[in-house]
């Protein structure tokens, strides 16, 4: 699958590819969800990498840990505008590299177009420093009793950039797959999407809004991209 910019199909990116009949019957509402904190929860996501040549994960991985209580708010002097830059060790990444706690998660818009659904995955610094991420978040749709909906996300063909995040400032990744009423695969109705930041165990667990999402079957795969400045494409 291959995923394709605003700018070759309106309407068709992510506004809003962890793993999301017919219409799902959320597409086009207006709300953003968002995770209070990091959370533990009896679901799995798979922890994710910021290397963007290795493979997607495959079964599912428990967290390692309990989530720390992140920060309750960001600083009211954030900036308005994250950066991307392609450089970057490894050694520096490992030191700046934002931790869960540090973070908030949030579900956007969807915006659907050419038999595709398209949510952008959103990572908010709620910290008092500066640190980055970089790579694909990890990704799980989870019912009530907290079991998995399907597999693991797998991942879109891209470049990874690393991304510093100032206090208050957001990052986004793409979450898509295929409108289950034109693919005919089977689905199930989560009620939350657990999201792992890139190179982190822990994930934050937000309320999923979306309807339903494919789970098995014909074109039931759901993919994530690389992380890219802002809130949306």
């Amino acid at each position: 699958m291959v995923y394709t910019p605003r700018s070759a199909r309106r309407g068709a990116l992510f506004a809003g590819s962890v793993a999301v009949l017919g219409l799902l019957t959320a597409c086009g509402t207006g709300q953003t969800v968002h995770s209070s904190s990091p959370m533990t929860s009896s679901g799995t996501a798979a922890p994710a990498t910021g290397d963007s040549s290795a493979p997607a994960p495959s079964g599912t991985a428990t967290s390692s840990s309990p989530v720390s209580s992140a920060p309750t708010g960001a600083p009211s002097t954030a900036p308005t505008r994250a950066t991307a830059t392609s450089g970057g060790g490894t050694t520096a990444a490992a030191s700046t590299r934002c931790h869960t706690s540090e973070l908030r998660a949030s579900v956007g818009r969807n915006d659907p177009g050419a038999g595709q659904e398209n949510f952008p995955v959103v990572l908010t610094n709620t910290s008092g420093r500066t640190c980055t991420v970089r790579g694909f978040p990890g990704a799980a749709f989870v019912n009530a009793s907290g079991g998995q909906l399907g597999p693991n996300p797998g991942r879109e063909s891209g470049s990874s950039t690393t991304v510093t995040l100032r206090p208050g400032q957001s990052a986004w990744a793409g979450l898509t797959f295929s409108n289950p009423g034109v693919s005919g695969a089977k689905t199930a109705k989560p009620t939350a999407l657990l999201i792992t930041p890139p190179d982190e165990r822990d994930h934050l667990k937000v309320t999923w809004t979306g309807g339903e999402v494919p789970v098995s079957g014909n074109s039931s795969a759901v993919f994530l991209t690389v992380f890219s400045p802002g809130t949306a494409p």
